[in-house]
C-alpha cells in the first residue's frame, strides 16, 4: 500500500503534541516548498529542534524525513484529488453523496495505515479464549456495540451487549477473571464508559479498547488498544465518521475468530441459521 502522506498526518493530528502540531501545520501548508527543503531549513523556519522534525516523521509512520518527503513528493506531484474534501452548500445530492463515500473510504485507509498488528494479534487471542465476551458501549457507540454482538453470537463464544448502560454496569460487575469487556468510545473519555470499564478490570476482566485517541483514559485503562482515524467536516463530526472504521475492525476480529475456530463456528452457526429457519415455517 502507497503511504499517503497528507493523509497519515491528518490521521494522527489529535495525537500530535504541540510541537508536533506545529510540524504538521507547516507541511499541510507549504507542502510544495518541503520537498525542496532540508530538515534544517524546516526546524530553523518553525524555530524547533532538528530532532523534532525527525520525531515526527517517525510518529506518522516513516523512518525518517526523508522518506516522509519521497511520499508527500509523489503524492502532490501525480494529479490526485485533494484530500480533504469539504461539503459545499452548492453541491448536488450526487456529489454530497460522492463526497460522504470517499470520506468513509479514507477513513478505513487511515485506520488501517495506524492499525498496530500485534495488538490486533492479541485481541484475538484474548477474545478466543474468553469463556464470555461482553461489548459496551453508549450513545452512537451503543449501536456499534449490537452489532458486534450480533456477529459475535455465530462464534460459538458466549457474547452479549445491553443498549442501556445501567445494564452494562451490571453486567459489567458479573465478569470474572476468564472474561473480556470490549470498550468501544470514540473519544475515550465517556465517563459512563469509563466506569464499565474501570468495573470489568476490577473484577478480573480483561479489557480490549476501541477508541480514536491513544492518550485517552480508556486507552490507557485497557489491556489491549484499537485504534480509529476519521477526519471532522463542517456536516459530520469526526465520532459519526469513525463509526464505520469501528464497524471495520469488529468484522476483522469476527472473522479472525471465525477462521481459527473454524468447527465450533460452523457449529454455532448452523444453529442460528436452523433457529430463524424455524421461525419463518
Amino acid at each position: 500500500m502507497a503511504q499517503n502522506c497528507l493523509g497519515k498526518i491528518r490521521s494522527y493530528y489529535a495525537r500530535l503534541s504541540e510541537k508536533e502540531k506545529k510540524v504538521a501545520d507547516y507541511i499541510m501548508n507549504n507542502p510544495e516548498k518541503i520537498i525542496h527543503s532540508t530538515i534544517n531549513e524546516i526546524a530553523e523556519d518553525l524555530k524547533i529542534a532538528d530532532a523534532t522534525v525527525f520525531r515526527f516523521c517517525k510518529r506518522i509512520g516513516f523512518k525518517g524525513y526523508q522518506a516522509m518527503k519521497i511520499a508527500l513528493a509523489s503524492e502532490i506531484i501525480e494529479p490526485i484529488q485533494q484530500i480533504h474534501e469539504e461539503i459545499s452548500e452548492n453541491d448536488n445530492e450526487k456529489t454530497v453523496t460522492e463526497k460522504i463515500f470517499k470520506s468513509n473510504i479514507r477513513t478505513l485507509e487511515n485506520t488501517l495505515q495506524i492499525l498496530d498488528g500485534a495488538s490486533m494479534q492479541t485481541a484475538v487471542e484474548l477474545l478466543m479464549h474468553a469463556n464470555r465476551v461482553e461489548f459496551y458501549g453508549t450513545g452512537g457507540s451503543s449501536v456499534v456495540a449490537m452489532d458486534a454482538f450480533h456477529k459475535f453470537v455465530r462464534t460459538g463464544i458466549k457474547a452479549f451487549a445491553f443498549i442501556d448502560s445501567h445494564f452494562q454496569l451490571m453486567s459489567a460487575s458479573q465478569l470474572g477473571s476468564q472474561d473480556i469487556a470490549v470498550v468501544i468510545s470514540h473519544s475515550g473519555t465517556n465517563k459512563d464508559t469509563l466506569n464499565i470499564l474501570k468495573t470489568a478490570k476490577k473484577n478480573g476482566a480483561k479489557t480490549i479498547g476501541i477508541t480514536g485517541y491513544p492518550k485517552s483514559p480508556l486507552c490507557q485503562l485497557a489491556d489491549v488498544a484499537l485504534y480509529t482515524s476519521s477526519e471532522e467536516t463542517e456536516y459530520r463530526s469526526e465520532a459519526l465518521s469513525s463509526r464505520i472504521a469501528q464497524l471495520s475492525l469488529i468484522d476483522a476480529l469476527y472473522v479472525n475468530i471465525m477462521m481459527l475456530n473454524n468447527e465450533k463456528a460452523k457449529h454455532s452457526l448452523e444453529k442460528v441459521r436452523e433457529a430463524i429457519a424455524e421461525t419463518r415455517m
